[in-house]
């Protein structure tokens, strides 16, 4: 009998195939808050580097807010997705 007829939990204890889930999902949530703030930092007129070194309230909330919108999407999208 092949591997197809196998299913992952025969070859890998569960505790450690979640680890191995719960750390590529965090991997990929950082990869793209990352992306996303690359790319708003191109969209906008100023820098947000710059801005935050200015302690810029009001660029560091928006920032927050861009960093909890997409951690909570992806976090909820691959958490849900590998369980």
């Amino acid at each position: 009998m092949g591997i197809a007829g196998n299913s992952m939990t025969e070859f890998i204890d569960p505790i450690i195939l979640n680890f191995l889930y719960a750390f590529m999902g965090g991997a990929m949530t950082l990869f793209f808050m990352w992306t996303g703030c690359k790319i708003f930092n191109r969209l906008v007129c100023f820098n947000i580097s710059d801005e935050l070194r200015n302690a810029n309230i009001a660029v560091g909330l928006m920032l927050m807010g861009i960093f909890i919108g997409i951690g909570t999407a992806m976090g909820l999208v691959i958490g849900l997705g590998l369980n």
